[in-house]
């Protein structure tokens, strides 16, 4: 009896707003016939001490093209090893540390470390190195030497390959009402890649890359019962430690990367009244840049005075009218204000210098952006939600000066039906503008009826539709399709036309309690037509660009075997990208069509794995990749061919990469 009456005086204490004069406050509760053994949390142990998975992994590679490196890890052939882990240590005072590591060891890999004392502070340690292959062995008869191109017969091979070391220290720090943050952060980026010189013919080289960012973010946060605010400062710095490149009997025949840094000021906030949240934030910045620029004829230009100040704001508002419908609304302000100096430039036509000389154009930009929107919900399970967006862009020095973007939205969502779920959106957008002011200043060689994609009048019309179906309780079904045109009526020379359109599904089951599947497809189609002049005037050519994008994949995993110790899986990719553009020429009338540069990829990535558990703590898990790549790019196929012109080869790829990888991981408990 006294367990049923203590739960009934439980329930009674748990109303509110009862209008009972009892007082039947919980410190009034009477418990002392209540065994509160039995209510002990049996899942709230000790959680003190380490707790987590290191492993540590030996393998190998067999590549024969360094680009395999972007899929595996590593571009490294033969022996390869890594350290992983996610570990996370607890004191019983508060005190926490948590560290992350993935393959340690190999091109691609990261490390995080945090350690502080929960709602006090947190000092973290970052680390990570990324690592991309364009092409491996390629071959130059030009060296670099302190800033100097030098032929040799010798031939210089190296990989067109870019590395990014990255290590970071923060600090964090908050109590009650406020908190503060400082984190710095250096990346280290080297490698060589793909560049060319016109001067004093066209010449392909490997441009070396050695340059280092360094980052400082500092901020301030207060807030209160229903507000908060933060003050913050981004400052970032670039070094490039490769300055300009001359030839041994020419100076000056390539503009390396300037030095360069940019500081951000913002201050945000937010403000909560009953069902009304206002947002804010406002962010001034400045952008600098101050070394010598080369100059085509002459003396380089010292210590141009590079400054671009920016200004951006932003205000949103949401609220909750009703239980079923909720507005909302968003004004976006961002202006970019070029103060850079002014000099005059020689200009450069075709294949000489001209002898005129212009002035550089500091172009600024004004954007202003304007948002509302809407939900309701219809009836339970039925939802629509409409919006509405403005941008209006205003850019000086430009053909055309001012644009106004407006796009009007809705979207259906359905979950009333069991193991459904719905989604339909379309959308209508038009763009407009001031009219076209071509003149010299702006284009003085481009034809006064062409008309830039970003600037030029467009229609567009999409729709999107998504379905989330689960038919059996271990069968669900993912099916999403989209399509999309963009209508350029008014442009004669330029792009007139572009539709993207594809689907995408996804397959999951769980076979039984030990075997689960997945599989997806997903395709997508982008036509863009577009129409040029060869003679400054009316349209004479016409070209068709058909893009196609293919990608599969499956994968199963098969556990529970040899007393739950085993767990054998396997997953598939397969990938297809295809770029085919088709002109069409008017010559003295007749039209004549003819293939343009394409392009070909495909890919097959495979993998096995058997993983076995040796006790409850320790595991072995061995692993088997296969990648097959191929591309064809029409740029660069018999490259060599092309009288004049000093090249870094075809390099396109055709390899097959192979990996094997044995991990031993530990379970700390």
């Amino acid at each position: 009896m006294s367990f049923k009456l203590n739960v009934i005086t439980l329930s009674i204490l748990a109303m509110s707003g009862s209008s009972m004069a009892a007082d039947f406050a919980v410190s009034k509760a009477n418990t002392s016939k209540v065994n509160t053994s039995k209510y002990e949390c049996q899942r709230c142990g000790d959680n003190s001490g380490y707790r987590g998975l290191v492993s540590v992994s030996a393998g190998y590679n067999d590549i024969d093209d360094a680009h395999a490196g972007n899929a595996l890890g590593t571009g490294e052939d033969g022996a390869i090893g890594a350290v992983s882990g996610d570990v996370a240590y607890r004191s019983g005072t508060g005190y926490q540390a948590n560290m992350q590591a993935h393959q340690l060891g190999m091109d691609n890999s990261f490390a995080t470390l945090a350690v502080g004392k929960a709602g006090h502070y947190q000092l973290g340690l970052d680390y990570s190195s990324i690592k991309t292959f364009d092409a491996g062995d390629v071959q130059s008869k030009l060296w670099h030497n302190d800033g100097v191109l030098t032929p040799s017969e010798h031939i210089n091979v190296f990989d067109l390959a870019l590395e990014r070391e990255k290590v970071g220290l923060g600090l964090e720090y908050g109590r009650d009402f406020y908190s503060g943050f400082v984190h710095y952060s250096q990346e280290a980026k080297t490698g060589y890649q793909s560049s060319s010189i016109v001067t004093p013919r066209p010449t392909n080289f490997g441009l070396p890359v050695d340059s280092t960012t360094k980052q400082w973010d500092a901020g301030l946060g207060l807030s209160g019962d229903n507000w908060l605010t933060e003050l913050s400062y981004f400052g970032s710095f670039y070094e490039n430690k490769i300055g300009d490149l001359s030839l041994p009997y020419l100076d000056d025949v390539f503009a390396a990367t300037p030095d360069n840094q940019a500081h951000q000021v913002s201050l945000s906030g937010q403000y909560r009244l009953n069902s009304t949240v206002l947002s804010g934030r406002v962010i001034s910045g400045r952008m600098i840049q101050d070394e010598d620029l080369i100059q085509m004829s002459g003396n380089p230009l010292q210590s141009w005075d590079g400054q671009v100040d920016t200004l951006d704001g932003h205000l949103a508002v949401t609220s909750m009218i009703t239980p079923r419908l909720r507005l909302g609304g968003s004004i976006d302000y961002s202006e970019r204000d070029n103060q850079s100096s002014v000099a005059e430039f020689a200009q450069y036509h075709f294949n000489s210098v001209t002898g005129a000389f212009r002035q550089n154009v500091p172009q600024d930009i004004e954007r202003n952006t304007y948002k509302v929107n809407g939900s309701y919900r219809i009836a339970s399970g039925y939802r629509v939600q409409a919006g509405y967006e403005r941008k209006e862009v205003e850019r000086s020095f430009s053909e055309r000066e001012q644009t106004e973007d407006d796009s009007l939205w809705m979207r259906f969502n359905v979950r009333a039906f069991d193991n459904f779920n719905i989604k339909l959106k379309a959308e209508h957008a038009n763009r407009s503008g001031s009219e076209y002011e071509t003149n010299a200043l702006t284009s003085s060689e481009e034809n006064a009826l062409m008309r830039k994609y970003y600037l030029a009048d467009r229609s567009r019309n999409a729709v999107e539709l998504s379905i989330n179906h689960t038919p059996l309780n271990w069968l669900s079904v993912d099916v999403s399709t989209r399509y999309a045109k963009d209508d350029y009526d008014e442009t004669q020379i330029g792009l007139t036309e572009s539709e993207d359109y594809g689907y995408d599904i996804n397959v999951s089951v769980q076979l039984s309690e030990h075997v689960s599947g997945y599989g997806f497809a997903g395709q997508q189609w982008i036509n863009s037509n577009q129409a040029g002049s060869q003679a400054y005037s009316s349209p004479d050519w016409y070209s068709d660009i058909e893009d196609e994008f293919i990608n599969l994949g499956a994968g199963l995993s098969y556990g529970g075997l040899m007393q739950d110790k085993l767990t054998l899986g396997l997953d598939y990719l397969f990938s297809n990208s295809i770029s085919d553009t088709y002109v069409t020429a008017d010559a003295n009338a007749l039209e004549k069509s003819y293939p343009g540069g394409d392009y070909y990829s495909y890919n097959h990535s495979a993998s096995v794995y058997a993983d076995y558990a040796l006790n409850e703590q320790m595991a072995l898990k061995l692993s088997y990749r296969y990648e097959r790549y191929y591309d064809t790019d029409g740029a660069v196929t018999d490259v060599n061919s092309v009288p004049g012109l000093v090249t870094l080869g075809d390099i396109n790829h055709d390899y097959n990469a192979h990996q094997v990888m044995l991990s031993f991981s530990y379970r700390l408990r």
